[in-house]
């Protein structure tokens, strides 16, 4: 049964929210791109010579050095930076928004509950790799990216959980993606089944390379999440996920 979609500002209102997703998740990316390059090539370049140092003292310092170095230029933040008040990113990248609306003829808790279990996603999210629960709030989440690339990995915090209503994301400071995520709940017309509202934003590293990786990757990523979207509508419809064959799989159960 195709996924049924409306228009989000009918949403948001008539669910009484403010539709205020946040652009990003910690929108803390205070290095400049040609910074970021400079730091990530600098700090290799340190490590390297520290593993190659005959003084096991001067090694380690410089192979610190350098993994600090390439850290900041990967991520895109500096802990110095924000204690002074330094903000040389006069420009981020835009972040990559997917956003979808849909019903699922399940009762809310049942979807919100599954929802809310984050290690339950890399069940139908096939772009996630895996996610693994720290505590109530906080979880490690493990991505493919799209065309066999490899993998990206960050922490993410629960901002906002209003049960049966709302479930808000973020990751947190100096992620190699910054990403955040929205999932609105409410029960459908007539009271069949739950509609539910997912915004995501992904921002790419390394500045303005990043965003140019970024773009290219843009559709594959959004059609990865649309069809991840989908799986999990069957999902809880029927308690199976169809694989890329079309076969059905069982990894749509919940995890006890």
């Amino acid at each position: 049964m195709a996924a049924k979609k409306r228009s989000s500002r009918p949403y948001a209102e008539s669910a009484g929210y403010s539709p205020k997703t946040p652009a990003t998740g910690t929108s803390l990316v205070n290095v400049g791109p040609t910074e970021r390059v400079l730091s990530t090539l600098a700090g290799a370049a340190l490590a390297y010579a520290g593993i190659q140092s005959k003084s096991k003292a001067g090694g380690a310092a410089l192979a610190a050095l350098g993994t600090g170095l390439a850290f900041r230029g990967v991520a895109g933040y500096c802990p110095l930076n924000d204690v002074f008040g330094r903000d040389s990113a006069a420009k981020q990248p835009k972040p990559i928004e997917i956003k979808e609306t849909f019903t699922v003829y399940r009762d809310i808790d049942r979807v919100y509950g599954y929802w809310r279990r984050f290690e339950n996603l890399p069940n139908f999210m096939e772009h996630l790799e895996s996610i693994e629960e720290l505590d109530q709030r906080r979880s490690h989440w493990v991505a493919r990216i799209p065309g066999g690339l490899g993998t990206v990995e960050w922490d993410s915090e629960v901002t906002r959980d209003e049960p049966n209503r709302l479930i808000a994301y973020q990751s947190l400071p100096g992620p190699q993606v910054d990403q955040s995520g929205e999932v609105r709940f409410r029960q459908a017309e007539g009271g069949k089944g739950t509609e539910l509202q997912v915004v995501m934003h992904y921002r790419a590293p390394l500045g303005a390379l990043g965003q140019g990786v970024a773009k290219l990757l843009n559709p594959a990523l959004s059609e990865l999440i649309r069809s991840d979207i989908r799986r999990f509508k069957m999902m809880m419809e029927t308690g199976e996920v169809p694989t890329i064959e079309g076969q059905p799989s069982g990894r749509g159960h919940d995890k006890g």
